[in-house]
């Protein structure tokens, strides 16, 4: 049998009662990157329903040109759905958290065996790191408005998910890219 079986059987629950969200603009605008920690539900933590909004995850949570391109992709998607220009798009909200497992990866030691073990550079797992939430969610905030690809009626803002209290915490406000932070 296999480990996804009692999942298989949640599923076959859920879809007794499942109604598809039709394909369009998710309801609220708002694209979430968090980590895949499996400490952190980004639809439990922000009350996310079946189509509110796309969550992007992964090693910590953080921007990379993959999820940068993601975004990108999205904007240009969320204006085509809408039928034309519009002035304001959607919000990305970077979520870093405590206690996360990337934090090892600031040891170089750790992160030289990391490299050893998974053939992934030993620059690419330093730069998925996440020893302070408060430091790195702000540098992935800047290095997604810095970005080209960003459109400009796309926001950003920066938040960290406290994995012993459950609260997320703004790091930092809304911003356009180009504005003065």
């Amino acid at each position: 049998m296999t480990k996804l079986f009692p999942l298989l059987e949640r599923n076959a629950e859920f879809a007794r009662t499942y109604s598809p969200a039709a394909l369009g603009l998710p309801a609220v605008p708002v694209v979430v990157v968090t980590c895949l920690d499996h400490r952190i539900d980004p639809a439990l933590a922000l009350g996310l329903e079946l189509g509110d909004a796309p969550v992007i995850r992964n090693a910590g949570g953080r921007v990379t040109p993959a999820v940068i391109d993601d975004i990108a992709y999205l904007a240009f998607l969320a204006e085509q759905l809408r039928g034309g220009p519009v002035e304001t798009l959607f919000e990305v909200a970077v979520i870093h958290h405590t206690q996360c497992g990337t934090a090892f990866l600031a040891d170089p030691e750790f992160r030289r065996r990391a490299a050893e073990a998974t053939g992934l550079s030993e620059v690419a797992l330093e730069a998925s790191a996440v020893a302070d939430p408060q430091i790195t969610v702000k540098a992935d905030v800047e290095r997604l408005l810095d970005s080209p690809a960003l459109s400009p009626k796309v926001s950003v803002s920066g938040h960290v998910y406290d994995i012993t209290t459950g609260r997320v915490a703004t790091t930092v406000e809304p911003r356009y890219p180009h504005s003065e932070p």
